[in-house]
């Protein structure tokens, strides 16, 4: 950082009296270390931050008692523990990369595009995904965002909300119609949610596009709650509901049973701190 210093009065005003200077600050002298800077002396710390030779001091001891800086009485620099700040983040960003290569293999044994997506408010949002085919006529990529209550996976996603979240979701989310076959009622999307719920699966047919069919089963988490979905997206002239059932759905259980073992494995092979 240089230029103006952390405590700017019009950067306080602009982000409100809930910010804690602090805690920028502190973070301010973490990221002052870099690739080519690893190492500090005081005075490149404060220079760098803008802060005063004294408050750099004070946060780069504080960051030692912390046992995230180490010095030799001169210079500064990180420790490995610094990664423990960033790993709920890494951590969380498994699901794409473990799910992917499981989607390469499940679209090449059905020859159709499959996808994993998550819920983010009333939306599904794409975290992995392997085309087979053009079958919508907007691309889908990773981050591509759709009403829940019109796909399989917003179903099974639905599906796993506690009763209370999926009560929010209905009374807050105007249920858009997308084709004459979308589920626009709330007593009946609840109704298919509880139906999801048993038996496991959606199948979703022409609700989002005409045209579209699509199978979505969910991905469970360590303590048994719904974290993404993973579906199977088919053109209507190529499969009928009873062959999606039949052909579509087994090989995406397994999919996301697989998706599920690799989760459980994904854990840190090196001990911090």
């Amino acid at each position: 950082m240089t230029g103006s210093r952390p405590d700017d009065s019009a950067d306080d005003i602009v982000r409100g009296a809930h910010f804690v200077q602090s805690l920028e600050r502190g973070l301010a002298v973490i990221t002052a270390f870099g690739p080519r800077t690893p190492e500090l002396t005081l005075s490149d710390v404060a220079r760098r931050t803008g802060l005063t030779r004294a408050a750099a001091r004070r946060f780069l001891l504080t960051l030692a008692d912390l046992g995230y800086v180490r010095s030799d009485g001169k210079r500064f620099a990180l420790t490995a523990k610094v990664l423990e700040i960033g790993y709920s983040y890494l951590s969380s960003m498994t699901l794409p990369e473990v799910a992917q290569p499981r989607l390469e293999r499940l679209s090449a044994q059905v020859r159709e595009s499959s996808s994993v997506s998550v819920l983010d408010g009333g939306d599904i949002v794409y975290v992995s995904r392997v085309a087979a085919s053009r079958i919508m006529t907007v691309s889908i990529n990773v981050g591509t965002r759709f009403p829940a209550h019109a796909t399989s996976m917003g179903h099974v996603l639905l599906a796993g909300l506690r009763a209370d979240d999926l009560d929010d979701y209905l009374s807050r989310t105007a249920l858009e119609p997308f084709t004459d076959k979308t589920l626009t009622d709330p007593a009946a999307l609840r109704a298919e949610m509880e139906s999801v719920r048993a038996r496991g699966y959606s199948i979703v047919d022409q609700e989002l596009e005409e045209g579209l069919r699509s199978a979505a089963v969910p991905v469970h988490g360590a303590d048994g709650a719904v974290i993404a979905a993973v579906n199977i997206s088919t053109h209507a002239s190529r499969r009928t509901i009873e062959e999606i059932r039949t052909d579509l759905i087994p090989p995406l259980l397994e999919a996301a049973r697989g998706i599920e073992r690799d989760l459980a494995a994904a854990k840190p092979v090196v001990r911090l701190g």
